[in-house]
């Protein structure tokens, strides 16, 4: 799926070849989420998920990738837009974008997150408890 926003000058994409590793890591290195991911995380994590970027002038600024069997299940993750192209919209149309992806449509989606409530709550997420297990590294 690709999608041009239709008042500016922004592409959207699930097309992993268009992937800007870098400048994905660099974005998520300043969450709180992923502050310590490393590339070979990120790198692994991409090719196991449904990715979606978003491009400005051929410049990756936005990313979300979903876990999914593309069938019952899928979790969101890694929502992220570039700093300075953030208050014009980009989080609600790659929400938008997300929502309407076939690999999720019929699929229940569950994300976490400590912030941005208001924007997935737009989008029909409702606040719940999630009960996670956090199995060490070998």
């Amino acid at each position: 799926m690709e999608w041009t926003h239709e008042t500016m000058s922004y592409k959207i994409s699930d097309r992993k070849e268009l992937l800007q590793p870098d400048v994905i890591l660099s974005m998520l290195q300043g969450s709180y989420w992923a502050a310590t991911r490393t590339m070979e995380a990120m790198e692994k994590s991409i090719e196991n998920s449904l990715c979606i970027g978003i491009y400005h002038n051929g410049v990756q600024v936005g990313f979300a990738r979903a876990i999914t069997d593309r069938a019952t299940f899928s979790w969101l993750c890694d929502v992220i837009i570039h700093p300075d192209h953030r208050g014009v919209g980009l989080g609600k149309w790659l929400m938008k974008f997300l929502c309407a992806h076939l690999d999720l449509k019929s699929t229940w989606v569950g994300l976490e997150t400590r912030d941005a409530h208001g924007l997935y709550e737009k989008f029909k997420f409702e606040r719940q408890e999630v009960m996670m297990l956090r199995l060490p590294a070998f």
